[in-house]
């Protein structure tokens, strides 16, 4: 596998929303990749929540507002960018098409969006780098990290991150074990033979979730998760990265107030308000419902916390969720499950395709609504 341009494929014309590339995903993608991309947690009350608090709220428009001098500009980071677009980090990409990661990380470039790589992609972290830093107007390029139990095994990671050219860190931090994943379970999920974490290759075992790692308590012995937690990120953790790398770190799966104002407190580059798609806690809330909560706890925090970023993911389907989710108080929303679908039913042309179906949408909402602009998009949208 090489960083040259994926094969060029056309999207079916009927495709004219996500829900239609959500449809046809799940013709193309076998039981297998079907369960693992689209299932949740337990009984997926959160996964469900995600939608349809998105579908709650309402917009309100406002009419004769001039507009002509209009965009969707968006300041994260210190940069500025074409529209407020980014691509979650999913794993495996190669589950859903032979080019993955590549194929997204090509899309997201030609279309000015954000690109996410997970730490558990299907793809040497290098390729997708190498492939889109030149590309002109692209959007930011970061790598998600999964704090492992070996911090020399994290130190280096984080060195060839750097070397690559990724510009920052989004540390997820809500998952020291996995969600209780019944769909997986039924399919009897596996990785393919060819298909598995690259980028964590040389990494010693650390113990099977599970089963109780050497040292650690027996199950009987009533030890949480077996003694597997003994490797648990803590907010020290996040104080131990920081110092290995130049890199801005985001964190990833904040949803309660508290832990924004510490992310705030601790000089996180930014927040991501996510329940990791509805994989991990079920029940947890909706995305939309924790982020107001957080903006308004950072706004009303110490120092400069007011000014850190918000990102939100989790359920984002139309353009009109963008807006929202802007209304709301985000800096920029992150697109995860779409981008698998459109990249298991054309490749890049795919991921592309659901790029601009959403970058569509939410110029059209913002004319609709009375917005010239992002800033323009406040709560005052919202309020029934």
């Amino acid at each position: 596998m090489t960083s040259s341009l994926p094969a060029l494929q056309s999207v079916a014309p009927d495709i004219v929303c996500l829900a239609d590339h959500e449809r046809r995903a799940a013709e193309v993608l076998d039981a297998n990749a079907w369960a693992y991309f689209s299932g949740g947690a337990a009984d997926e009350r959160c996964l469900q929540a995600n939608r349809s608090a998105w579908d709650d709220l309402p917009l309100w428009p406002r009419v004769l507002r001039p507009l002509a001098q209009g965009h969707t500009r968006v300041q994260l980071l210190g940069r500025e960018y074409a529209h407020p677009l980014l691509v979650a980090p999913m794993a495996f990409q190669r589950l859903a098409h032979a080019d993955g990661e590549l194929a997204s990380a090509y899309a997201a470039a030609a279309l000015g969006a954000g690109f996410t790589l997970s730490t558990q992609a299907s793809l040497p972290l290098e390729l997708p780098a190498q492939a889109v830093l030149g590309t002109a107007g692209r959007g930011p390029l970061w790598f998600q990290l999964y704090l492992q139990h070996d911090r020399g095994f994290t130190r280096e990671l984080v060195q060839r991150v750097e070397r690559a050219g990724y510009e920052a860190l989004v540390l997820t931090v809500d998952a020291p074990v996995s969600g209780v994943r019944d769909r997986e379970r039924r399919a009897g999920f596996h990785l393919p033979a060819g298909i598995s974490a690259v980028n964590l290759q040389g990494l010693a075992p650390g113990g099977a979730p599970g089963a109780a790692a050497p040292g650690a308590a027996a199950p009987g012995d009533g030890a949480l998760c077996a003694g597997m937690l003994r490797h648990a990120p803590t907010w020290e953790d996040l104080a131990w990265l920081q110092a290995q790398t130049r890199l801005p770190v985001l964190l990833k799966g904040i949803l309660h107030p508290q832990d924004g104002l510490q992310a705030a407190r601790l000089q996180a580059a930014g927040i991501i308000v996510s329940n990791h798609g509805g994989r991990t806690l079920d029940s947890a809330p909706a995305t939309a419902r924790a982020l107001p909560r957080i903006v308004q706890a950072l706004q009303a925090g110490p120092g400069n916390a007011a000014q850190l970023p918000v990102i939100v993911d989790g359920g984002i389907r139309r353009g009109t969720d963008v807006l929202k989710a802007m209304a709301l108080g985000a800096s920029a929303v992150m697109v995860g499950r779409p981008i698998v679908w459109g990249l298991a039913n054309a490749g890049a042309a795919g991921v592309a395709h659901v790029l601009r179906l959403l970058r569509d949408e939410l110029e059209i909402a913002m004319a609709l609504t009375g917005c010239a602009t992002l800033a323009e998009a406040t709560p005052a949208l919202l309020q029934d």
